[in-house]
C-alpha cells in the first residue's frame, strides 16, 4: 500500500478533523478544571473504545488509523484523568 493511497489520504484527513476536535475540549477542562458535566461512564467506554481502535490499527498497520487514535487517546485520556481526580470534588 502506498504512502499517499487516496483511501490512506482520506482516513489521514478524517482522523485529523476527529481528533483535532478534541483539542478546544482539552484546553477548557485545562483551564477551568471542571469536569462535573462530562460522564464518567462515556469517557470510560470512549478511551476503551479509541484503545481498541488504536490495537486494530496496530494489527492491520493501517498508518491513518493508528495515526489517529494514538492522539486521541491521549487527549482523552487528559479529560478522563482530570475527571477521574476530580470525582468527589465537584
Amino acid at each position: 500500500m502506498s504512502w499517499l493511497a487516496p483511501v490512506d489520504l482520506l482516513g489521514a484527513v478524517a482522523g485529523t478533523l476527529t481528533t483535532a476536535a478534541f483539542v478546544p475540549q482539552v484546553i477548557k477542562t485545562l483551564r477551568s478544571g471542571q469536569t462535573r458535566d462530562i460522564s464518567l461512564v462515556m469517557w470510560l467506554s470512549f478511551c476503551a473504545g479509541v484503545a481498541l481502535w488504536l490495537i486494530y490499527g496496530i494489527v492491520l498497520g493501517a498508518w491513518p488509523i493508528i495515526a489517529a487514535n494514538v492522539p486521541t487517546l491521549g487527549l482523552a485520556g487528559i479529560i478522563l484523568t482530570i475527571k477521574i481526580r476530580n470525582l468527589g470534588k465537584e
